[in-house]
């Protein structure tokens, strides 16, 4: 008997030690990640909660601790309503539109003609440009002067528009531009859904005399679900950081009426050295982004079908 409990604690021992040893190898293949993850993601997101508790000096060191203040002020705030107000605008204008122009034109490259494979180049081209190089295009059509839009609208006898300089229409332009500039990544996620789902549904659906409509709402929207979550996700989380085009075409302007939470974070911890209320917004915002996020697998995966 003491035999068998001496095996025992010595097999008990053993299983210890390989546990351990394939905890330790682990972890070491995990450290690289660990360590890029904690000093560029966790770190940065825990001192951004800390500072937006205290008050600042102009070189962001926490000066005075306030609590929730920078939080109630920024809530009382006209400027920061503001703000808040063109971001959920800007994730409205930008979201539904970009999705469904990218899934109609993911469609349209899915048939098979002779050619298609340019106009797949074509539509995926704008994942290629940077958002700068992007953006300066879109300024030189939006130019008041010389702009592509605005001598169309001359050569139909209607007045010129200052695009990026009217409140009534910035907002709305640098929408269209981005909905430009994100198309081609969604083009492309959306194509190769289309590619993935089973070509033999389409062939039961034609010899039973299917429409292409009744197709379309029946076979390929619902096979294209999966994918279409995944986009439509990326692409909110995508809207409410977005900050290059707005610095690039408007600087927040005109009378803040592109001075989305992004840029107003941006203005006030590097323009103002506001760093308490710029890491109060972050906070915020964060929140906002992980509700929606949090919601959006809660109600979209619902209407998800998985193969």
């Amino acid at each position: 008997m003491t035999t068998m409990q001496h095996e025992f604690t010595a097999d008990r021992q053993v299983e210890r030690k390989r546990a351990w040893s394939n905890w330790a190898t682990g972890m070491l293949f995990l450290l690289p990640s660990l360590l890029l993850f904690g000093v560029f993601l966790f770190y940065p997101m825990v001192r951004t909660v800390y500072l937006s508790l205290f008050l600042t000096d102009s070189q962001g060191v926490p000066i005075v601790f306030v609590g929730w203040e920078n939080f109630l002020n920024l809530f009382q705030s006209t400027s920061f309503q503001i703000s808040a107000k063109a971001t959920a605008l800007f994730v409205l204008y930008t979201v539904p539109a970009g999705i469904v122009l990218a899934t109609a034109l993911a469609i349209l490259a899915n048939q098979k003609l002779r050619g298609i494979g340019l106009f797949r180049t074509m539509f995926s081209a704008t994942m290629g440009m940077s958002v700068a190089a992007s953006s300066v295009i879109w300024m030189f059509l939006f130019n008041p002067s010389i702009g592509l839009f605005n001598r169309i609208l001359a050569a139909l006898n209607i007045s010129g528009v200052q695009w990026l300089l009217d409140p009534q229409y910035a907002l709305l332009s640098v929408s269209i531009a981005t909905i430009w500039m994100n198309t081609g990544f969604a083009f492309l996620i959306l194509l190769g859904g289309l590619q993935n789902i089973d070509q033999s549904l389409y062939e039961s659906a034609r010899i039973a005399g299917v429409s292409e409509s009744c197709k379309l709402r029946k076979i390929t929207l619902p096979m294209l679900s999966p994918t279409l979550f995944f986009v439509t996700t990326v692409s909110l989380i995508n809207a409410f950081q977005t900050f290059g085009q707005i610095d690039l075409l408007t600087k927040g302007g005109p009378m803040e009426s592109t001075n989305v939470i992004v840029y107003s974070i941006y203005k006030d911890a590097f323009i103002n050295y506001n760093v308490g209320s710029a890491s109060a917004q972050a906070v915020l915002l964060f929140v906002t982004v992980l509700v929606v996020t949090v919601l959006q697998f809660k109600i979209g995966e619902r209407k998800v079908h998985y193969q």
